[in-house]
């Protein structure tokens, strides 16, 4: 299993990476409710490849923090700069908490995936939790929302989760959160060996063949 981290108190030091931080950026969720502020991220420590980002709600979860792959992340349409996900609070709420030591420890990071996961990929609806209330948005809660995505022919049938993926790479315009995500998670790569000189399971860097294959990227529109 690949080991992961996250970046903490780590900045880029020259102000053009400064400004591509994705750090602090807005993340909105169904009937444009904001849920939160992109807190830090967790990256595969031998490629660099951000597996999750960590939202910080601001005190409305329990657990403070949550986290989203990077492949459920869009850019929003109506803030930018910023970022939407497709859940709502309730549905965040019924994942299991995160705790950023967690990470630290494979076989708890390991256990931590598996229940946060199978919240996704129980069923193609998901409900809240002790009841059979569909809290799934539909395919018509999610245009009405701002997603702004359909398929021809695509039936309102409320089963619009699909399985998960980590990968992720946004559509690229000249400004914007997808620009500045592609090219945030650019720079961690190549700082990737300055980043994980401080982490003691990792040492100072990845084995040549284990380097990140960005052919792998997955692109979100």
């Amino acid at each position: 299993m690949a080991h992961y981290g996250t970046l903490r108190d780590y900045h880029f030091v020259d102000n053009e990476s400064a400004a591509d931080d994705i750090r602090g950026s807005k993340v909105y969720g169904l009937n444009d409710e904001k849920l939160g502020k992109i807190d830090d991220v967790i990256f595969d420590h031998s490629t660099g490849q951000i597996r999750y980002v960590v939202v910080d709600t601001g005190g409305w979860l329990s657990s403070k923090k949550f986290v989203v792959p990077p492949d459920r992340l869009q850019p929003s349409a109506q803030h930018k700069d910023d970022f939407r996900v497709d859940l709502s609070q309730q549905q965040i709420e019924g994942f299991p908490p995160y705790n950023e030591s967690d990470v630290e420890s494979e076989e708890r990071w390991g256990d931590y995936e598996k229940r946060y996961r199978s919240k996704w990929e129980e069923g193609p609806i998901m409900h809240r939790v002790g009841t059979d209330r569909n809290i799934t948005p539909t395919t018509k809660q999610q245009i009405q929302s701002g997603s702004g995505r359909i398929v021809s022919g695509e039936e309102d049938t409320g089963t619009s989760v699909t399985p998960m993926r980590t990968e992720a790479s946004m559509d690229v315009t000249p400004s914007g959160p997808g620009r500045r995500w592609n090219t945030f998670e650019e720079r961690l790569r190549k700082r990737r060996n300055e980043i994980v000189s401080r982490c003691t399971v990792c040492g100072t860097a990845a084995s040549p063949e284990r380097t990140y294959d960005k052919s792998r990227d997955r692109k979100v529109s």
